[in-house]
């Protein structure tokens, strides 16, 4: 067992990505959820709020722990003592994209592994930007995000 990172956007968590994390507790000995600042996606929340928010769902889980990075993900991960970078795929659609990414890590850190988990099929529809569009227009995202995050969600949009 080893440590794992699961890098991301996370803007916001989802319900989904909260499903990859508790299956990476279940293979790895530890977790860093590592928050990606991101500034070119222009996220609804600053990265202070969306480590705050992961921070809180899993206070009583000491073996996650969440950090923020901006700069190369195996930087962060060697910075961290994780060997694996977690990813979640959704559908084949994430895949091409994701198996690049995998490759390219390896090539920068061939101490780090990339390891793909699927979420459960209850989540695999799934996306923080889709939960964040439903928010903002007014739609119930309640069933794909923590009751915080709902709360945040709902304060940010109206």
């Amino acid at each position: 067992m080893s440590k794992a990172i699961y890098p991301g956007t996370f803007d916001p968590i989802t319900s989904g990505h909260g499903h990859i994390i508790e299956r990476a507790l279940e293979l790895f000995e530890s977790v860093v959820v590592a928050v990606a600042a991101n500034p070119g996606k222009a996220p609804a929340f600053d990265l202070e709020e969306r480590k705050a928010f992961i921070e809180s769902i899993y206070t009583d889980q000491p073996r996650v722990r969440v950090v923020g990075f901006s700069g190369l993900l195996v930087q962060c991960a060697r910075d961290e003592g994780a060997s694996v970078i977690v990813r979640g795929l959704r559908a084949v659609s994430d895949f091409e994209f994701e198996f690049q990414m995998a490759l390219m890590n390896r090539h920068l850190d061939p101490n780090v592994e990339t390891v793909f988990l699927t979420p459960s099929e209850h989540f695999t529809f799934t996306s923080a930007s889709l939960v964040r569009e439903i928010a903002s227009l007014g739609g119930d995202v309640s069933d794909f995000v923590h009751p915080l995050v709902l709360e945040a969600l709902r304060a940010r949009f109206g």
